[in-house]
């Protein structure tokens, strides 16, 4: 890494989190006690910080120091957050989803009526005779292009 590529990691950090922070440079520079002019010179590369001031910065963004090191492609602390807090949720409506697709497949292989998904209920028909147990009083002829499960048992 050149002196340059790490100038453009920093200057790029501190504008991502300013605008993180929906800050405007003008509120940035005020809670820095520095100038606009002089801020919007380190964004744009003109300017570099001392590393004094890199831990002012820090402070200032909420941040740890070494954040400001940290290529922009590197996931920040709110993405892990937000993975985190629905990494649960996730998973459990992919299981069910997988659950209904295994079912239907079952059901594909069989020929049979498909069993009663938890949680889905079809109107007007009992547990007992959507679990197939009394396919003959149903009158289930199959997908579309397949011969019947009645023809298939004559």
């Amino acid at each position: 890494m050149t002196e340059y590529e790490l100038k453009a990691i920093v200057r790029t950090n501190i504008k991502r989190y300013r605008e993180y922070r929906k800050w405007t440079q003008a509120q940035l520079a005020e809670k820095l006690d520095i100038s606009i002019n002089f801020l919007s010179d380190i964004e744009n590369g003109k300017k570099w910080i001392s590393p004094a001031s890199m831990v002012k910065f820090a402070s200032v963004l909420n941040i740890e120091p070494f954040e400001l090191f940290k290529p922009a492609d590197v996931p920040t602390p709110d993405v892990y957050t937000l993975f985190s807090r629905y990494n649960d949720e996730v998973v459990q409506a992919v299981s069910e989803s997988l659950k209904q697709i295994y079912c239907y497949y079952q059901t594909l292989i069989k020929k049979k009526p498909p069993a009663r998904v938890r949680g889905v209920k079809k109107s007007g028909k009992t547990d007992k005779v959507r679990q197939g147990e009394d396919y003959q009083k149903t009158g289930y002829r199959g997908l579309p292009g397949e011969s019947s499960v009645a023809e298939n048992e004559k």
